[in-house]
Order: C-alpha cells, then structure tokens, then sequence
C-alpha cells in the first residue's frame, strides 16, 4: 500500500453562460469575438464550450484554495469586462431560468460538430454548466482507491452548490435540474468501482477498442481520474454563484480526500457502499438540495443537514488547517444559514411575482440577480 503524501494542489474549472445585459436572455448569435478577447487577456485559462454561448474558464494549478480563489476572483471580473464590449455578461449558474434549448447554436468545431452528430437532441438540450475541482494525487492506484471511498460524499458536496432550479422559464421544483439534463448523455453519474488503477484502464480500453470512445475523457462521471493530469476531478456540482462558496465546497472535496487518505495511512477506509444506496442521497440532493437532509447509512436514517455538515468539520479539522483552508471550510456554514444559489433565485422570483411580474419577467429579474452576484468577486 503506497503511503506518499499527495501533493494536495488544486484546480478549478468554472462554465459561464453568457447573457444579454440588457434583458438577461441568453446569448445566441452574438458571441462572435468574445472567445478571442478573452483569450488573447486569459491566453489558455478560457476556452470555448459546446454551446456558443458558453465560456470556461480554468486556473492554474494552485497550491490551495486561497490562490484558486485569486485566480477565478480575475477571471470573473475579466470575462465580465470584456463581455460588457459586447453587451454581454457571464452568469455562473448551471442553467439558465428561461432560456429555450431548441434555439441555441454549437460552436463551430470539428469535436462539436462530431459530439452533436453522436448524441442527437440530447446534447441540444445541454444548456446546462458545472464547477470542476481538480486535487493533485499523483499515485494512479490511490487515485482509484480515494474515488470509490469519496463517492459517499459526492451528494453531500452537490446539495451545498445547487443553482439549477429554472428551465425554460418555469420552476422546476428540483435545486438541482442540471443533472437531469446532463444524465441523458452515456457514461455519466456515479463511477463504477474498481480494484485498481490497471483495472479501470483495461474497461477504458475495452470502449477505446470498439470505438466507443476517444480517451477516457468520455467518461462523465461525477468524479473520475482526469485524463491529462494526475488528479482526481469532481464533477457533480452545480457552478456556485457566489464565488465564496464555490470556494467553500472546493475545500470540502479537497479536505475530503486527505481525510480518506489519512484513514488509508492508518490502515482504515471509509465505507464503501453500493452505487444504489449513494444514488438516493444523489437524488435528495438534486430534489431538496439542503433542505431534507440525506441518508446516513451508517445510522440506517435521514439526518438534517446542518448535523451532518457539522460532523464532516469535526473529523476534517486536521485537513484543513493542514490545508490552510479552515475559514474556507467553515463558510460552508453561511450556504446553510442563507441557502444555495438556487433558494437565492427562488426567494428573487416569487418576490418578483408578488410584485406583479410575468413568469418571464420574474425570470428577467432573476438573470439581472445572477449577472450581478457573479462579479461580486470582492
């Protein structure tokens, strides 16, 4: 068994969607140049997405959270500043509150062009982004072994970054609708489990070899081993609006994994359970975000959130403050007491509508809500 301590670095993946300034109402033919600018300020830190009206934007590889929040603190604010030359503005939510799927264009490149003949209506309903953390582990085998154990919490870590409660301009009555668009695609959800890091190379190969797949970038699970670097990426959340908190869940999944490694170097594990079990807390998260509570398996009942959000800062104590992330940890208290991003534009629509607004112009409101909160980078 490898006991090597990990590097620990992190980096975070952001996807904007970018939006009329003046109505709020996605961007669809209007992003001609947009990509450029950004990127001859940001040079490889921002690339184009699918759809042309999205944006991503990648940090370095930072040796904590504090450097990565720097880092997105810029690039929201740049994005924004070159987006305003051309009456744009990013939005970081994981949809769009009003926003019509059949009416959005793919950007114009031969992976696109290739994803989009593959997946059909499936990937035009993809108006829809994510926040991916990045945590160097430079071990292949303690990469897949950390994976398996850190699944149990994936849930924990969507319900305290929902920002998906509109499509199409309705309420959907999920925090997290994101997922239900993004679970349409093959290769996506939980990971499987596997022994070893060969292991899961041998099942990649099998779908490289029948031309199922390019390279395991393929595979969307909600964290997987990242193709091109030695990191383990989560991928289940929504984008946090506020920046702070995406910070503070950046941290939990990073904490997360020392911890686990930790427990590995004492000779313990976290409890592995099956991919069913973890599936109901997965689907209590999209449906209730944080206000149910999930299953404790362990204690076979649902628990409150803010209990088990409590428990997780005793056992990680020690990570964080090895970490230097403890203040960036314990914000996660502040999501709880004033809610994610998506109870924020639930609160923002119904006052919208007792105030007499349209469904639309609640909407309108909220896009205005997500333009501002965005660039509150401070």
């Amino acid at each position: 068994m490898s006991v090597s301590q990990p590097s620990w670095t992190i980096g975070i993946e952001e996807e904007y969607l970018m939006v009329n300034r003046d109505t709020g109402e996605l961007a669809t033919d209007s992003m001609n140049g947009v990509i450029e600018a950004c990127q001859a300020e940001l040079k490889d830190l921002v690339r184009p997405e699918f759809l042309q009206s999205q944006i991503e934007v990648a940090t370095d590889v930072c040796k904590d959270v504090k450097e990565a929040r720097a880092q997105l603190a810029y690039m929201r604010a740049k994005v924004a500043e070159i987006g305003a030359n051309y009456n744009l503005a990013p939005i970081a939510a994981s949809t769009h509150p009003m926003a019509e799927w059949d009416q959005q264009v793919h950007t114009d490149a031969e992976r696109y062009h290739n994803f989009a003949n593959d997946m059909q209506a499936v990937v035009r309903r993809l108006i829809i982004s994510g926040m991916h953390v990045h945590v160097g582990i430079d071990d292949d085998d303690l990469r897949i072994d950390l994976m398996n154990q850190v699944s149990y919490f994936l849930p924990h870590l969507l319900a305290l970054s929902t920002s998906s409660a509109f499509w199409r301009g309705r309420k959907t009555g999920l925090m997290c609708y994101r997922l239900s668009v993004f679970d349409e695609l093959p290769r996506t959800g939980l990971p499987e489990l596997f022994d070893s890091y060969s292991e899961y190379r041998k099942h990649v190969r099998a779908l490289i070899n029948v031309g199922v797949i390019k390279d395991a970038t393929m595979l969307w699970w909600d964290v997987r081993p990242a193709h091109k670097f030695p990191t383990l990426e989560m991928r289940i959340t929504d984008i946090c609006t506020t920046l702070d908190d995406a910070i503070a869940v950046a941290s939990l999944f990073q904490c997360l994994l020392r911890m686990l490694h930790r427990l590995r170097r004492a000779n313990q594990r976290w409890r592995t359970y099956r991919t069913m079990l973890i599936n109901e807390n997965r689907w209590r998260a999209q449906r209730y975000g944080l206000d149910e509570g999930l299953v404790d398996f362990g204690k076979s009942q649902i628990v409150a959130f803010d209990s088990l959000l409590e428990e997780l800062f005793e056992m990680l104590q020690e990570d964080a403050e090895a970490l230097n992330c403890t203040e960036e940890l314990l914000s996660l208290r502040t999501i709880l007491k004033r809610g994610t991003s998506s109870h924020r534009q639930l609160a923002i629509f119904e006052a919208a509508k007792e105030n007499g607004a349209t469904d639309l112009e609640a909407c309108r409101t909220v896009s205005k809500w997500l333009m501002e909160e965005t660039v509150n980078v401070t």
